[in-house]
């Protein structure tokens, strides 16, 4: 039991791990901004989830596939394919919301909190 955690956390660490290394060998060798690297991970994330590939990822490396934005991505493809099947067509605008909603909402409330409790300065060019 201890051996099996074990390998599931070091798989987890190893796969969050290595999309923390392609994200910054993004950074320093290409020209992309990390604000358009973000959008490449949540849209790799969904992509995963419309070919339905997500899901088994998931129940393979756990918390290491879920936790950066891929997971999100995954997150908004799973709540579209609900919804879809739910509400029909309709379902493709508002399922990603409905999905991800606590997330954002939550992002959304930290950083308040955080803009609460420190103030930003303007760097000062000399």
């Amino acid at each position: 039991m201890f051996l099996s955690m074990m390998t599931t956390s070091l798989l987890a660490f190893a796969v969050g791990g290595g999309l923390c290394v392609v994200a910054q060998l993004l950074i320093d060798k290409t020209a992309l901004t990390p604000a358009r690297i973000l959008v490449l991970y949540v849209s790799f994330g969904v992509l995963l989830g419309a070919v339905g590939l997500f899901e088994p990822l998931v129940s393979l490396v756990g918390c290491g596939i879920t936790v950066p934005l891929v997971g999100f991505g995954g997150n908004i493809a799973r709540g579209v394919r609900e919804a879809v099947l739910e509400q029909g067509l309709l379902g493709a605008l508002s399922g990603g919301f409905t999905a991800a909603a606590v997330g954002c909402a939550a992002a959304l409330l930290f950083g308040y909190l955080a803009a609460l409790c420190f103030r930003g300065q303007p760097k000062r060019i000399s």
